[in-house]
C-alpha cells in the first residue's frame, strides 16, 4: 500500500473539530427528528414567513408572521412552477422584493433538469446555501465516521459550473453544487481529486475526459461523489476506451483535448505536473490484467456516493459488479429546489425527513387530482402509503409541488423516513392501468436477475397498435452483439433471451399492478415487447433530452418509464 502524502494525514487532524462541530450539528438534528417533528416544523413554517415578509408575494397571498397553518393552506394553493414564475421573472430583473425578504439575498439561479418539463429558475439565497450545505455536511459525517479511513483520503465529485450564463440582471444562473466549490478555502479543496475548474468545460465529452483524467491520476480516493449512478458508469466507459491515452496524458502532466476553450485549458494546464511514477503504475496493472478496473485505480476506494431510489435504482446491480464490496450511500432526496431526506446508512435509499430547513407538507396520491387537496404533516404520515411531497422554502416556494412521489417506509421517532418512488409525471396509462415507473423499475430489475440478464439501460413506453402495449427498449452492452455491414445485430440467443425478458416483465408488471393485469387477461393491453438498441443510440438519445430539456449533464436522470407514445418512435429514430 502507497503511504499516504503529508497533506492528507495533516488534513485530517486539522479536520478534526470541524468534523466534531459537525457531527454534533447531526445529533441535534437527530434529537429534534426522535422527539419534536411537529414543534420543529411549525417553528420552521414560522421562521420562513418571517424571514419573507413584506415581499409582493406575500402582500398578493396575503401572508404575514405568526399565522395558522390552517390559514396558510387557505390562502395559498398547492402549485407547481407556474404559482412562482411571475414572481421569479421579476428577481432575474433584479427585483429582489418580488419573492425575497431584505435579509434574504439573492445568490444565483440553480437551472433544474427538466425532468418532467422544460428548465426553471430556482432563486438561491444565503440562507438556503447555508441550509443545503449543512445538509450535506451532515450527510457526509455519516459516511466518514461509518468509513473511518475516509479522513484521510480524497473525494471525486463531478459538479457543474454556477455561470451557465447570467439572467437580465446579471445573476449567475447553473449548478449550486460550483457556487459551493467556488466557496470553499485551499485545505478544503485539496480533498478533491478534480480542480473546480473542470466544471467550466462546456462539451460534455471533453469534460467527461477531464475529470476521468484527473481521477485516475489519484491513487488515494477514497469517495466518489455524484448524482446519478450512470456518471459512474460513464466514467468507467471513459477508461475503458482512453486508457493508453489516460496514462500517457498522467505521465506528461498533460490534458490531451481539442474541445477545452483555449484560457480555460491554459488555466487546467497549471495544475497539472508530470507524473511518470503514477503512469508506470497504471500501466504496470494493465499490463498484468489486460485493463484497468477501479479496484487496481483506486485501492482505497470505500463508498460511493450516489442515487440509488426511483429510476436510479436500474444502475445499481451494474455498479456492484464494477465496484464489488464498495459501499454504496444514497444521498438522499435532493433536487434544486431543496434537500428533503438524509439516508442514515449504507445501501438504503431510504432517508429521514429534513425537518429543520424546509417545512414540508404531503399530498396523497389519490388527491392528484383534487381541486381542493388534503396535505399532511409530516408526523401524520402512515408507513407504506406513497404521497406528493411539497416544499415551503427560504427562497420562496410556497406549498411547491416538486412532483416527486414518496413512500413512507417507518419512522425515526416522530419523523417520517421516506424513500423517492418516481416523479409523478411518469404514469403511463393507455388503458386505465396507471402503470408508474417505480412499478417498471421493479418488475425490469426482477425479471433480469431471474433470467441473469445484464442490462446496461432500459426504457419502457407504450406502443399504439391494435390492441396497445408496451415496448422495453435494452442496452446490453457488446456481449451478444454481431458487428458488421456499419451496423448492429444480436446473435440468435441473445435474442430469444429478450423475447424471454419481455415475458418475464410482462408477467411482473401483472403481478405487481392488478390494472395492468386485468387489461392483459382482458385483450385491451398486448405483451410486452423488448428491442435493443446500442450504445451509441443510447448516447444519442441522452444528448438529444439533455439539450431539450436543460440543466446539466450530471443532473440528468434517465427515465425508465417514457409515458409518451410518441417517444416508441423517437427510441428507433435514434437506433438508426
Amino acid at each position: 500500500m502507497t503511504r499516504l502524502p503529508m497533506i492528507n494525514r495533516i488534513r485530517a487532524l486539522l479536520g478534526e473539530s470541524h468534523r466534531r462541530s459537525v457531527l454534533q450539528l447531526r445529533q441535534t438534528f437527530m434529537e429534534l427528528a426522535r422527539d419534536a417533528c411537529r414543534e420543529s416544523q411549525r417553528e420552521v413554517l414560522q421562521d420562513l414567513l418571517r424571514l419573507n415578509t413584506g415581499t409582493r408575494f406575500a402582500a398578493d397571498f396575503g401572508l404575514y408572521p405568526g399565522m395558522s397553518l390552517e390559514e396558510y393552506r387557505q390562502r395559498v394553493p398547492v402549485g407547481g412552477y407556474d404559482l412562482v414564475q411571475p414572481y421569479v421573472e421579476r428577481l432575474t430583473q433584479g427585483d429582489t422584493q418580488a419573492l425575497l425578504g431584505s435579509k434574504n439575498r439573492l445568490l444565483m439561479f440553480a437551472v433544474t433538469s427538466g425532468t418532467t418539463s422544460e428548465s426553471k429558475l430556482i432563486p438561491v439565497t444565503n440562507r438556503f446555501l447555508r441550509d443545503y450545505r449543512r445538509g450535506w455536511q451532515a450527510w457526509g459525517i455519516g459516511a466518514y465516521y461509518k468509513h473511518v479511513r475516509l479522513q484521510k483520503l480524497n473525494i471525486v465529485q463531478i459538479i457543474s459550473s454556477h455561470r451557465r450564463f447570467l439572467s437580465p440582471a446579471g445573476i449567475p444562473c447553473g449548478n449550486i453544487s460550483g457556487l459551493v466549490a467556488s466557496m470553499q478555502g485551499a485545505i478544503v479543496r485539496s480533498m478533491y481529486s478534480v480542480p473546480a475548474e473542470i466544471a467550466e468545460i462546456p462539451d460534455p465529452a471533453a469534460k467527461r475526459y477531464a475529470v476521468v483524467r484527473c481521477a485516475v491520476s489519484d491513487p488515494f480516493v477514497g469517495m466518489i461523489i455524484t448524482a446519478n449512478p450512470s456518471t459512474v458508469l460513464q466514467m468507467t466507459d471513459v477508461i475503458t476506451q482512453n486508457t493508453e491515452r489516460l496514462i500517457h496524458d498522467i505521465r506528461t502532466g498533460e490534458i490531451s483535448s481539442t474541445e477545452i476553450p483555449t484560457p480555460l485549458l491554459k488555466r487546467l494546464r497549471k495544475r497539472f505536473r508530470p507524473n511518470p511514477a503514477r503512469a508506470m503504475q497504471l500501466h504496470d496493472q494493465l499490463k498484468k490484467h489486460g485493463s484497468l478496473s477501479p479496484k487496481e485505480i483506486w485501492p482505497e476506494l470505500a463508498a460511493l456516493g450516489v442515487w440509488c431510489g426511483g429510476s436510479a435504482a436500474a444502475y445499481i446491480p451494474e455498479l456492484r459488479t464494477l465496484f464489488p464490496g464498495i459501499a454504496i450511500r444514497d444521498h438522499g432526496l435532493h433536487a434544486s429546489e431543496g434537500r428533503m431526506t438524509m439516508p442514515l446508512e449504507d445501501e438504503s435509499s431510504a432517508g429521514v425527513l429534513e425537518i429543520s430547513t424546509h417545512f414540508f407538507e404531503f399530498m396523497p396520491v389519490a388527491e392528484e387530482l383534487s381541486s381542493n387537496p388534503v396535505t399532511l404533516e409530516a408526523h401524520e404520515l402512515q408507513e407504506g402509503q406513497e404521497y406528493f411531497i411539497l416544499l415551503t422554502t427560504s427562497s420562496g416556494l410556497c406549498r411547491y409541488n416538486i412532483q416527486d412521489v414518496v413512500r413512507c417506509v417507518g419512522f425515526y421517532g416522530s419523523t417520517p423516513l421516506l424513500e423517492f418512488r418516481h416523479k409523478g409525471a411518469h404514469i403511463s396509462s393507455i388503458t386505465g392501468e396507471k402503470l408508474a415507473e417505480s412499478q417498471v423499475v421493479e418488475a425490469v430489475q426482477a425479471a433480469a436477475a431471474d433470467l441473469q440478464v445484464s442490462l446496461r439501460r432500459f426504457t419502457l413506453t407504450p406502443e399504439w397498435a391494435d390492441p396497445p402495449g408496451y415496448t422495453l427498449f435494452v442496452e446490453l452492452g457488446d456481449h451478444g452483439i454481431i458487428r458488421g455491414d456499419n451496423n448492429m445485430y444480436l446473435s440468435s440467443e441473445h435474442q430469444i433471451r429478450l423475447n424471454e425478458l419481455a415475458e418475464a416483465v410482462d408477467q411482473m408488471l401483472a403481478a405487481n399492478n392488478v390494472e395492468y393485469r386485468e387489461k392483459r387477461e382482458s385483450g385491451r393491453l398486448r405483451p410486452a415487447r423488448c428491442e435493443f438498441l446500442s450504445r451509441d443510440a443510447w448516447q444519442r438519445f441522452h444528448a438529444s433530452r439533455t439539450q431539450r430539456l436543460g440543466g446539466s449533464l450530471e443532473q440528468y436522470k434517465h427515465p425508465c418509464l417514457l409515458p409518451d407514445p410518441r417517444f416508441e418512435n423517437l427510441l428507433r429514430r435514434f437506433a438508426d
